[in-house]
């Protein structure tokens, strides 16, 4: 039998706290934070808890009917929904159902949104009583990503919930959430752990303390995003960023040739991302102050900053904010990452004034 899921050390705490009340335990609510802090492992184990039988602090026994259910992705009272790009990429294709039109359709880009027909299929979930006489467990993440039809479908079930049903929507910006559906959802925040809490959990994660405050730093402080970084081949400073950003500090322009087929490979939010990490640490260059996301980048940084103008920093680092707003549009991806990376290098490259 496969293991439950557990809350993350900095989670434990203050999960047994909110799930202690389970009399008047809600039957809405938005749990968010920032990216990369474990919110989809706090979900699932909550739903986890919430559905076993015999809680011990109310958190999950991990030995009833119920536990071994979960542990085996077989229980009837859960259901997981998400956009199937990201259900790919954590492999969890039960949480996004194919429909008959993108059945067998391998060229067509994965949706990034939560389909009408996904909440639908919630209705024969929904219609029937809980197994057991238990809970039932809907968790959609991140809720954002439903779209206007979607999240206007998800409305009607939160507001004439079903008995004894539980919905856990996690969010990275509850403010792009429909303010319907927050207006029916009690709010609890996932706080980011402390550097120290996430140090120690990265070190137990076998990453050395030096290679965990790297990681630690590039993620912004998020331990799971930190791991994740460390893991992937994609990791922006080794795979494109440091090369990137060496060009720029020695007055080259990056032969785009280069960077257009790598970065092609990523989510454009991906990309985007690291762009604007970049540039967050060269407003904090400009200002005297450290780097905070990518310390090993500091000698480039450095020189960067020196010839560039602060407003020429900022007025970029608003308009890649801009740029990732849109980043998901169907635009032709060769062409928007070349017109993002020229923009990025005519601010870095133009004298300071």
């Amino acid at each position: 039998m496969s293991s439950i899921t557990q809350f993350f050390p900095w989670q434990t705490a203050s999960a047994s706290r909110w799930l202690g009340d389970r009399e008047r335990f809600a039957h809405a609510w938005l749990v968010y934070g920032p990216p990369g802090i474990g919110k989809l492992t706090f979900a699932r184990a909550a739903a986890t808890s919430l559905l076993c039988e015999r809680p011990t602090g109310a958190l999950a026994c991990g030995t009833c009917q119920s536990c071994s259910w979960i542990a085996n992705d077989a229980h009837p009272d859960l259901r997981l929904v998400m956009p199937d790009r990201l259900a790919q990429q954590y492999g969890l294709q039960d949480a996004a159902t194919v429909s008959d039109s993108q059945e067998g359709a391998a060229t067509k880009k994965a949706s990034g949104e939560i389909r009408i027909d996904q909440v639908r299929q919630l209705d024969s979930l929904l219609s029937v009583t809980t197994h057991r006489s238990g809970m039932r467990v809907i968790i959609l993440f991140p809720v954002e990503s439903l779209n206007t039809a979607s999240a206007n479908y998800l409305l009607k079930s939160i507001e004439e919930p079903a008995p004894g049903t539980v919905f856990l929507l996690v969010s990275h910006a509850p403010d792009k959430v429909l303010p319907t559906l927050l207006s029916r959802c009690r709010r609890f925040c996932l706080p980011m752990p402390t550097q120290a809490e996430g140090l120690a959990w990265l070190q137990a994660q076998d990453l050395s303390g030096t290679q965990a405050e790297t990681w630690l730093h590039a993620s912004g402080g998020a331990p799971v995003g930190a791991l994740t970084l460390s893991r992937a081949s994609t990791e922006p400073v080794s795979y494109w960023l440091g090369s990137f950003a060496q060009s720029l500090a020695d007055r080259i322009m990056p032969e785009m040739a280069d960077y257009l087929p790598k970065l092609e490979k990523l989510q454009p939010e991906e990309w985007l991302g690291s762009l604007q990490r970049l540039f967050v640490d060269l407003m904090l260059q400009s200002n005297g102050l450290a780097p905070r996301y990518f310390p090993r980048l500091g000698p480039f940084i450095t020189a960067i900053a020196a010839d560039v103008s602060p407003m020429k920093i900022s007025q970029t680092a608003s308009w890649l904010a801009r740029q990732q707003r849109i980043a998901d549009h169907p635009l032709n991806a060769r062409l928007f990452i070349q017109s993002v990376l020229q923009r990025v290098c005519i601010t870095c490259l133009s004298k300071n004034a």
